[in-house]
């Protein structure tokens, strides 16, 4: 039996954890024991506690409750946290998702002290390390042990990098080797379980909502959008033009809505939560978010996961940002970014109104999870 410890803080993690704790209780209960480590970095209920109530995960083993602070107070409190916890208690391997605080803190500690890392959702790059994100999954992946790679693309990243896929290389102090591999992306193995639950428990929330048979569910919350206030009145500014030709449906996270507060004037706040064809919701859980893309025309975001939960649902998405690590949206007509500029929100917005999106499958058969599993059982027993 091994013990495992996975790290999850953000919302999207929880999430794609789901799927590999959903396969060690169908498949692999005899070989992973695993703990849920929550360094707290979304602790709002509505953020964390609820994806957990929800979709029936169990409760962390773990919370660390790091709460706010800087990327360097933040990354550091977690990291001392979960230092003490594998000084607790032997791991043989520690998994983290994607490209958070939490990730290359827990990377980081389980490298030093020569606990197998596991990086699920590597090789993915914006190459603009201006964001924080494209740090934290640089850094992981390069001192990581085994490498999960939702895509070819990432793949490739990798092997630019001086990875092999599937050759073993030199590890660090735990004695193992290296070894990198495309899996398909979890979240896929997510959306394929819950996209049929969310008919059936969201049902009467979403015939509450009254929303037409085309609508734009929109999503902000990346700092490089809400920090700036020049950027931040220009995406909004385009949401509310876009909700003048198209209903709009914009749940609010925390960050964005205290942006708002701080950075926007009063008449244009004024038009963000009064205009007759934007409404502004609270964040929203798992299931409900998977109801309004199901549903949507068309998505407007900043957000990597949900630019990819879009693509599994053969929506088209206007990415609020000058880069993706999703590329693969991009090149088949998918996605199209467009930054913060009205112009090219508008025009992405009239191309998609106007002309069908080709949605070719890359991301897997939904079977990553159990795929995952597999490559390390084989790993940790050689």
């Amino acid at each position: 039996m091994f013990n495992i410890l996975t790290i999850i803080g953000a919302r999207p993690q929880i999430i794609k954890s789901i799927a590999i704790s959903r396969m060690i209780k169908e498949k692999y209960s005899d070989t992973f024991n695993e703990c849920i480590l929550h360094t707290g970095q979304h602790y709002d209920e509505k953020m964390s506690a609820v994806f957990f109530d929800e979709l029936g995960i169990s409760r962390p083993d773990y919370n660390l409750n790091v709460r706010g602070g800087s990327h360097a107070y933040q990354t550091g409190e977690m990291m001392k946290g979960i230092e003490r916890v594998l000084s607790e208690k032997h791991f043989d391997a520690l998994i983290v998702y994607g490209d958070t605080n939490s990730t290359i803190a827990g990377a980081l500690v389980g490298v030093k002290a020569g606990v197998p890392v596991v990086h699920v959702e590597a090789g993915l790059r914006s190459y603009d390390k201006r964001m924080p994100e494209e740090l934290n999954r640089i850094a992981t992946d390069h001192i990581s042990s085994l490498l999960f790679s939702p895509t070819e693309t990432g793949l490739d990243n990798l092997r630019k990098e001086g990875f092999r896929a599937d050759v073993r290389q030199p590890d660090f102090a735990n004695g193992k080797k290296r070894v990198a591999f495309h899996c398909g992306d979890i979240m896929y193995d997510n959306s394929l379980h819950f996209s049929q639950k969310a008919e059936i428990v969201c049902k009467d929330w979403f015939e509450s909502l009254a929303l037409p048979d085309d609508y734009i569910l929109a999503t902000v919350h990346r700092a490089e959008n809400t920090d700036n206030a020049d950027v931040l009145r220009d995406i909004m500014e385009a949401i509310i033009s876009l909700s003048e030709d198209m209903q709009v449906i914009m749940p609010l996270h925390p960050r964005t809505v205290n942006a708002i507060k701080e950075h926007l004037g009063e008449e244009q706040t004024e038009r963000i939560y009064n205009s007759h064809g934007l409404r502004v919701v609270e964040p929203l859980s798992f299931l409900q978010m998977t109801m309004l893309e199901k549903h949507s025309r068309m998505i407007l975001t900043d957000s990597g996961g949900v630019q990819k939960e879009a693509y599994y649902f053969h929506k088209p998405s206007i990415v609020l940002r000058e880069d993706t690590e999703w590329i693969e949206n991009v090149q088949v007509g998918a996605s199209i970014l467009a930054g913060h500029d009205m112009t090219r929100i508008k025009a992405a917005f009239e191309h998609f109104k106007s002309t069908e999106s080709d949605f070719p499958q890359i991301y897997g058969d939904g079977h990553a999870a159990e795929f995952i599993l597999d490559k390390l059982k084989d790993w940790l027993e050689k």
